[in-house]
């Protein structure tokens, strides 16, 4: 009866609490007594907890309907009624008092539950599956969120021991991302935990040197990294060689390359088109004679029959815009002569058999002899040449079997990648390189260059016309052909493109050439932007240009900002027009544009008398206004404040003439001690006046 009655209760959901009452009332036995045994052992099957159960047990005891305990027909009883309940799995609710009793505990059961199910208890991460999440994230930009995931969820939240590849994936985030210090906290943090780092580890740490905002401290790290593999003597493989290369020919220079290569070579690594890319790198470290240097970098690249990429084109554009072409004497000495080291070096005998072999090797020694020669005061450059023998000759792995394409089309200017590649080129001259544009038209000019890189099966880019932009001749010519390139090519052209070839123009003084491709920007659709019209403000030499510039930069929405001001004020003090400044100034105070430093030093420039200069004897009309400036630009200085730290994003060349008599060090200095002696006396005046008051 007992089984049918607990049955009933749990199916129906009744209350039988009334029971337990009675149990006291009647005198029956205490509840201890009816303990059985089977009950108190674990078992298998566990009856559902709640009050409708607790009543059940109650109300059979008061009854004194059960056997004694320990019995087997009490062991089968229950035996029976639990395979009964197992078997169910939902149970339907049909009084409205188990339909109140079910929220009480059944929703908290299901969100703890829930929760349980998200934390997945028992079950550990792996280190591989947070190596697989950090990727993840630093492949969206989530560097600091991948550091979190390591730091706090896996090393304090689920105390792992990390392996090789975690701290790898996090220091190669960090190098990309220029943050040198913590890359390097992570590697050190790697060997306290006695593990061995890899070849990808050291790559990324020579990475994030090189991609360091401080090239100083980039520098010391790649040093000291680079002293303790030759410490413990570890063997590199050529991706961490050529992370090495990037470093010195970003924060070094090129002889430091040089020697990395010779140390790469000896190893038994091949060069290949990365290899040069980063010499080409290294090259624009000397402004004075980094043309030339590209140009026997790449004269050595074509000898090792190794063919050029649109990188090292670039790279070689790059070399043409910003560097120096060095003693012109001294680079037709170097350059001009077709093949002077092959034949020097058979004519004292080498170990070369024939020209085909020596094609294949490269004489990293006569290399740096090469690049670091010295002109010669008495001009006897070719006795020096002649006197260099060749030494340790390194074989190079080829690239490309196929030997390098020649274009059979003749260039309309003489090009001097010809020569290097066998083909008279008659007509070269290194006397008079006066600049980028000459420069650029000793490798073949625009025309030239393109049909170069055609000839190697390469098409330009937008960084190619960039370049070009850059680098050619102004004038309305040029932006043509640029263009018909690009439409043959199919490039998007941008903003920056086009600010190049308006900063090209307005560098020349054609304001209105410069002018002129805005409305070739509005044609391909291309907005102008805040650097668009600083380029513009690099022509307006007068006031009424500078002002007109101004006004339209609002028209348009645009702010100007401290770099158009710096643009505007060096025209104004290069033509000493005083009006113009003074103009510009009130302007910067009613927009609010703090000056920087490189204004202060403009305008202090511009507020000292010329040398040998005598007011009292001569007249300048230029100079008439030079008291009144001085005066107003004393009261400007006071009334504004100044930045502490030039932008680094500044682009654009501020050209401003030496003052005569002073030094370099006394014209930075005279801005600081004009603006202490502005602050002393309006100290002493205030001082003065509460005195008197």
């Amino acid at each position: 009866m007992l089984t049918s009655v607990a049955c009933s209760c749990v199916r129906n959901g009744r209350k039988l609490s009334f029971l337990a009452a009675g149990l006291a009332t009647t005198g029956g036995p205490h509840l201890s007594q009816l303990r059985s045994p089977a009950l108190l052992s674990p078992a298998s099957w566990q009856l559902p907890r709640g009050p409708a159960v607790r009543s059940v047990s109650l109300s059979a005891a008061s009854r004194g309907d059960t056997d004694p305990p320990g019995t087997p027909d009490d062991r089968q009883t229950f035996g029976s009624l639990s395979a009964d309940l197992s078997s169910r799995k939902l149970y339907k609710k049909s009084s409205p008092d188990s339909q109140d009793l079910r929220p009480a505990w059944g929703e908290d059961e299901q969100e703890e539950d829930a929760g349980r199910a998200r934390r997945r208890p028992g079950r550990r991460n792996t280190p591989y599956w947070y190596f697989l999440q950090c990727k993840k994230l630093i492949k969206n930009n989530k560097l600091q969120e991948a550091l979190e995931l390591f730091s706090r969820d896996m090393l304090q939240g689920e105390r792992l021991q990390p392996e090789e590849y975690n701290y790898t994936v996090l220091i190669g985030g960090c190098g990309r991302a220029g943050q040198l210090k913590k890359a390097f906290r992570l590697y050190n943090d790697m060997k306290k935990r006695g593990l061995d780092a890899v070849d990808a580890t050291y790559t990324a740490l020579f990475n994030a040197c090189a991609e360091s905002p401080s090239k100083q401290a980039g520098l010391q790290q790649a040093l000291k990294l680079e002293q303790e593999l030759r410490r413990k003597n570890i063997a590199l493989s050529t991706i961490t060689y050529h992370a090495l290369l990037k470093t010195h020919a970003i924060t070094n220079h090129l002889q430091a390359c040089i020697h990395t290569l010779k140390e790469m070579l000896q190893n038994g690594h091949v060069v290949t088109q990365e290899t040069f890319h980063y010499l080409l790198m290294g090259c624009l470290k000397d402004k004075n004679e980094g043309f030339r240097l590209a140009l026997q970098v790449w004269r050595q690249m074509l000898k090792s029959r190794i063919q050029p990429d649109s990188k090292n084109y670039n790279l070689l554009l790059r070399t043409a815009r910003d560097c120096g072409i060095g003693d012109p004497a001294l680079a037709s000495g170097i350059l001009l002569r077709p093949e002077w080291d092959s034949q020097k070096d058979t004519q004292h005998g080498t170990n070369v058999k024939s020209e085909s072999r020596y094609k294949d090797v490269i004489d990293i020694e006569l290399l740096e002899r090469q690049l670091f020669i010295q002109s010669n005061p008495h001009g006897d450059n070719q006795t020096s040449f002649s006197q260099q023998e060749c030494t340790s000759m390194i074989p190079v792995g080829q690239i490309e079997n196929t030997p390098l394409c020649v274009d059979t089309v003749n260039s309309t200017a003489p090009n001097l990648l010809d020569l290097f590649e066998g083909r008279s080129s008659a007509g070269l001259s290194i006397s008079t390189i006066d600049g980028a544009s000459d420069r650029l038209a000793l490798i073949g000019g625009a025309k030239g260059f393109l049909e170069k890189m055609a000839a190697n099966g390469l098409s330009p880019d937008l960084r190619t016309l960039t370049l070009l932009a850059d680098t050619m001749e102004p004038g309305d010519q040029s932006l043509q052909m640029l263009l018909q390139v690009a439409t043959h090519h199919c490039i998007k052209l941008d903003t920056a493109f086009f600010n190049s070839v308006i900063r090209r123009d307005a560098r020349a003084g054609d304001l209105e050439a410069a002018k002129a491709v805005l409305s070739v920007m509005s044609q391909c659709n291309v907005s102008v932007d805040v650097q668009t019209f600083g380029s513009l403000a690099l022509g307006c030499k007068q006031q009424k240009d500078g002002l007109q510039l101004l006004e339209d930069m609002q028209e348009v929405g645009l702010r100007p900002n401290v770099q158009v001001f710096s643009a505007l004020i060096g025209q104004a003090t290069r033509r000493l027009d005083y009006v113009y400044l003074k103009a510009l100034l009130r302007s910067m105070r009613d927009l609010e544009v703090w000056p920087n430093e490189v204004i202060i030093r403009q305008l202090e420039f511009a507020a000292q008398y010329p040398p040998n200069y005598n007011q009292y004897k001569s007249r300048n009309n230029y100079l008439v206004h030079i008291d009144g400036f001085r005066g107003y630009y004393q009261q400007w200085l006071r009334a504004m404040p100044a930045q502490d730290t030039e932008d680094e994003q500044a682009k654009l060349e501020i050209e401003t003439e030496a003052a005569g008599g002073l030094t370099q060090g006394q014209r930075n200095q005279r801005p600081t001690e004009r603006r202490q002696y502005s602050h002393n006396r309006d100290k002493t005046s205030n001082t003065s006046l509460s005195q008197h008051s």
